[in-house]
């Protein structure tokens, strides 16, 4: 399966995302509901308020994605307990804009 990664765009300054592809590449954690998975992005939402993360999960979508996983550094603060604020309109535009059965999940790792 492939699948896309959104992530927060300040958590790049500090975290190079190896816990997140790491377990999408062992289907760990969140990935095994979806077992091992093919990243076919691995992008920020654009910095705040997020306003980007639906173009670049539309984009993901078109190469293959047939998931969209938000990150745990939105969904959960990881890794400095700092959830992110505009998570809810974030996820309520992603689903009202990608395909019906593209599934979007809230978290990747903990």
């Amino acid at each position: 399966m492939k699948v896309g990664i959104i992530r927060c765009q300040q958590t790049e300054d500090i975290c190079p995302g190896t816990a997140c592809l790491a377990c999408a590449r062992e289907g760990k954690q969140a990935f095994g509901k979806t077992r091992a998975v093919e990243v076919v992005g691995f992008i920020s939402c654009g910095g705040c308020p997020g306003k980007k993360a639906v173009a670049r999960a539309l984009d993901m979508e078109r190469r293959g994605a047939k998931a969209i996983f938000l990150a745990s550094c939105m969904t959960r603060g990881l890794p400095w307990d700092y959830v992110c604020p505009h998570l809810g309109r974030i996820k309520k535009s992603l689903r009202g804009n990608l395909k019906a059965d593209t599934k979007v999940f809230d978290w990747t790792h903990s």
